[in-house]
This record gives C-alpha cells, structure tokens and sequence, in this order.
C-alpha cells in the first residue's frame, strides 16, 4: 500500500511542472468525456486547442476573452496570496458593469473623452465597495467571505436583471430587457481594426505589470506572502490583519468592477441580463493555475480564453453540449489542485504494521 508523506519542504520542480500536468490529464479526461458524449475526442481537442489559432478573428478573440480573466485573476491572486478567499468576483464584475453603464447612460447625450475614464473610475469603485461589504462582515463579525462573497454573486446579477426591465430599459426598446446602446463616448477604442479586441487589453497588461511590482518587489506583497504562510510573525513584524483583508478585498473587487466595465463598453456595448459571462469564477481556475504570479496569470488567462472561444466552436461544429465545456474547464482546476498536493506531499509505502493493520 502507499501513503502520503510529507515533504521535508515543498517540491519547486513539481510546484512548476503541476500546470502542464493538470494541462495534460484534463485534455486526456477531456477526451474520455467527449467519447462518452459520443463525439470525436481527438477533434473535439483540436477544435477546442488549434483550430482558433488558425485565423486572425479568433486570435483576436484571444485578446477579448483573455482581458477580464487576466484582470480579475491579477486581483484575486493578491487576497489568495494572503489566505483571504474572494469567490464573488462574478458578482463584483456585474456591479462594476452596472455602475460604469449607468455613468455612461446618465450623459448619454454628451461627448467627451472625459465620459469613458468616469465610467471606468465608477466601475472600479463600484466592484471594490461590493468587495468591502464580505471584508468588512470578516474584520468586524469573522463572517466567512467565501459564503458572503458568493451569495453577492445571485444579489448582483438580480439587481441587473432588475435595472434593465426597470430605469435602466432602453425606452425605444419595444420592452426589450436590455439598456440604450452606449454612445461612442462610453464604449472602448478599438486596438486591432476589422476585430472586438480594445483597450482594455492594454489595461490589462498594465495590470499585470503592477502587480507583479507590488506582489514582487513591495512591502505590500510581502505582508501578503507572510498572512498566507504565517499569520502570527505577520502580526508581530507589525502588519495589521484587518487592513490586509479590506485592501486585499477592495483591489481584487476593484479590478473585476473594471473588467465589467470594460466588458459592457467592450463587446457588448449595453446592459443586458446576460452580461456575467462566468468570468469571475473562471478566474479563480486562472489564478491558481499562473500560480498567484502575474506573468503565470497572463499565460493561463490567454489559454482559457482559448477553451471559452475553442469550446463555443466546439458547440457548433460538434453539437457538444455546454455543460460539457464547463465541465471541461473545471476538470482544469481539480488536476491543478490535485497535483499540488504532490508538491507538499510524496508517494511511500506505507509501513509494515500499518500494511498488517489494513489486511
């Protein structure tokens, strides 16, 4: 029999080999699933892998698909860094897309290139203050952020269903559950003609650096680093929990309301019930699997985006179900997980008597 046993220290070379692994085992079940399905393994990886990479549309889609993963992963690996859960990033995305929108739709008639930045300032606000509310219930009452954060999510994305039939309705809609189509004022700059990819792809990018500087080179990040791994010397060396979570909190929701705005002003270009596009829990499959490190980040967004845009062509080209593709991107997530533990972890044989006892 084998057993788990504990490393004298954390294995570096399987901590950096767990990615490519769960890479390799979820496209090995992927394929397993897919029989199953009923459908073509093989060319339902292909599909979902190589084929968006063979045409300029879909590399830009990359781009498109990639910048709120990237966005929302860069924050979340801040407060995952330091123990602190934010599994409500979705709903953070949803307010930012509804506060930056509804700036947008106050000055629907005024031109200006001051409207977008107020939109993106007030989305970014918006998703930091959702933020606040399951850190401010952790600091005072020692609420569990991962319940609260994730029951804002269904709090959310009812109060956009709520807008967008009620204040927010496009009166020229015919009824329609959606808002005005924003002015060109409030809708993002192309950065590749003849595509959706926009700006906030620079945004993101921009994100990505700064975050490596804080989580690499700052003080901040190494109080960060030093509440994951050992909460007691971090209050002893003087850093306070309390402003740790609320920051923490606060950059990661901040980030996703942006990513919403961006997402609203982006490729959708209105408030519609079907903004969350499940962005927000993706990210958390990005963060972890860039292993909470901004460059990891940007590789690992830009590869689910390519699963979102390979598993949409998966859908039409072979009638996969979509369930099947969601299914597909969490197997990511639980092969990462599972070969993390490796990392920590080793096979041995168990021990003699320990054998007997089990016989």
């Amino acid at each position: 029999m084998l057993r788990l046993e504990p490393r004298k220290e954390r294995s570096r070379a399987m901590a950096l080999a767990a990615p490519l692994i769960a890479v390799v085992l979820t496209m090995i079940f992927g394929m397993i699933l897919f029989a199953l399905l009923g459908k073509d393994p093989v060319q339902a990886i292909i599909t979902i892998f190589w084929e968006p990479l063979t045409n300029d549309f879909s590399r830009s889609e990359l781009l498109v698909k990639g910048t709120p993963l990237v966005l929302i992963a860069v924050g979340l690996a801040m407060g995952f860094r330091a123990g602190i859960w934010n599994i409500g990033a979705e709903g953070q995305f949803i307010v930012g897309a509804i506060a930056g929108g509804a700036t947008g739709l106050a000055v629907y008639d005024v031109q200006g290139i001051w409207v977008l930045p107020l939109m993106c300032l007030a989305g970014a606000a918006a998703g930091a203050a959702w933020a606040l509310i399951p850190a401010i219930l952790k600091v005072r009452f020692n609420a569990n952020e991962i319940l609260v954060s994730l029951m804002l999510v269904y709090v959310a994305g009812l109060w956009l269903s709520a807008l967008v039939t009620g204040p927010l309705r496009d009166p020229d809609g015919f009824n329609f559950p959606e808002s005005r189509l924003f002015h060109d004022s409030a809708t993002l700059p192309i950065l590749l003609e003849g595509t959706r990819a926009h700006v906030g792809a620079l945004a993101a990018l921009a994100a990505v650096l700064i975050g490596w500087a804080l989580l690499e080179r700052h003080e901040y990040g190494f109080s960060l680093k030093l509440f994951g791994q050992a909460p007691r010397a971090a209050r002893f060396a003087g850093f306070s929990q309390s402003r740790t979570v609320l920051l923490a909190m606060a950059v990661s929701g901040g980030l996703a309301g942006l990513a919403g705005t961006f997402e609203a002003s982006g490729p959708v270009g209105q408030l519609v019930p079907g903004l969350p596009a499940g962005y927000g829990f993706t990210a958390i499959i990005v963060a972890f699997l860039g292993r909470l490190h901004p460059a990891g980040i940007l590789l690992a967004g830009l590869l689910l985006a390519l699963t979102y845009i390979g598993g949409e062509g998966a859908q039409l080209a072979m009638q996969l179900p979509a369930a099947a593709i969601s299914v597909f991107q969490g197997m990511l997530l639980f092969f990462l997980l599972g070969m993390d533990v490796f990392s920590r972890y080793r096979l041995a044989p168990a021990p003699r008597g320990a054998r007997k006892g089990a016989a």
